[in-house]
């Protein structure tokens, strides 16, 4: 077989009949999605507005930002337990940054631009992702283990630098003035918000990636046959790391979303939101074997929690209630999906 037809996996018969499967189960999504608009609108009429809209989608962004590097990692036949608290490192990151750096034998404080801020937070985010990567591909560890402890060393790295607090007004100080860091949070273009923008590009630069790239067909041929896809030629453990560490950047940027629309940055910021952004891959029709799922079923699956989530919220149901709920949503699609495709160890 040659190195560079890794699409001949699969017979051609077998993939359409993914992608017939593929787009029923999108459409599960989709209705799903329906059933939980019509419900909430008639519970609250303030629900369907055009302004509760942008900010809900505001709130998806960041499952869905989120989301397309967990479907990345599951599409490869691994798991990232870890986002959850990278991206809660990542707001740490920008906050200490944001505070000035200190040079203590020059007596200077240094405030590092925005874009600074940005390329060096999602530089590190990425550099966690790679080292998940190493101790997957060449290491041999589980994905489960391997990305356990790291959600530990980030969230325990996060307390370190705080000491447990939390960094506020990362929008602006007295010292420093206008940061501009809010930017991502609250600003808007053509009357949509930032976050949401930068979600669209992220899902349409993906989507093309995984549909029409050669890296794309990597991804797929490794989660769906990793034996076959080491056989043709794929180097199997260069796209562990590469999906790794772009888990590890996306969980970044979705950190750098959500502390700029607090204008805050906590330790425990993130706290279960891998768990969400497992179950919006798995809502929208990606298999846990690996191999199957697209950005577009994905982007369906964080609609799906974000406006279950929102929705609970308008109606005034309690806190409590609501983790209930959306724990359930996960085990129901944990369900289906094991009896769709099969169960899974990680």
């Amino acid at each position: 077989m040659s190195n560079t037809d890794v699409s001949k996996l699969a017979p051609a018969a077998a993939k359409q009949k993914i992608n017939i499967a593929g787009l029923l189960i999108e459409g599960r999504a989709f209705a799903a999605l329906l059933v939980i608009i019509v419900f909430f609108s008639l519970m609250s009429p303030n629900y369907l507005t055009v302004s509760n809209l942008l900010i809900m989608s505001s709130h998806v962004a960041i499952y869905g930002i989120l989301a397309i590097g967990m479907l990345l990692v599951i599409l490869t036949g691994g798991i990232d337990l870890s986002v959850g608290s990278v991206l809660g490192l990542a707001g740490i990151i920008a906050g200490f940054l944001m505070q000035g750096v200190t040079f203590n034998s020059m007596g200077v404080i240094l405030y590092p631009p925005v874009w600074a801020v940005v390329v060096m937070t999602l530089a590190f985010g990425a550099f966690l992702g790679s080292i998940t990567g190493v101790l997957v591909a060449y290491m041999r560890v589980p994905a489960f283990v391997a990305t356990l402890g790291i959600l530990y060393v980030a969230r325990g790295i996060a307390l370190l630098i705080t000491n447990g607090l939390t960094y506020n007004n990362l929008g602006g100080n007295d010292t420093y003035g206008n940061t501009g860091f809010d930017w991502l949070g609250f600003n808007r273009l053509f009357g949509i918000p930032v976050s949401v923008v930068v979600l669209a590009i992220l899902a349409a630069v993906f989507g093309i990636m995984l549909a029409r790239s050669a890296f794309g067909r990597w991804i797929y041929a490794t989660g769906g046959n990793q034996r076959a896809a080491e056989l043709s030629g794929v180097p199997v453990p260069f796209v562990h790391v590469c999906v790794y560490a772009l888990s590890g950047m996306l969980a970044s940027v979705a950190g750098l979303v959500l502390s700029s629309q607090l204008t805050s940055a906590g330790p425990t910021a993130g706290f279960t939101y891998e768990m969400i952004a497992i179950a919006a891959v798995v809502i929208g029709g990606a298999s846990l074997n690996g191999g199957r799922g697209n950005v577009r079923g994905t982007m369906l699956g964080a609609f799906v929690i974000g406006f279950l989530s929102d929705g609970l919220v308008i109606i005034g149901v309690s806190a409590y209630w609501q983790t209930v709920f959306t724990g359930a949503v996960i085990v129901l699609a944990v369900l289906l999906n094991s009896l769709q495709y099969g169960g899974k160890r990680f």
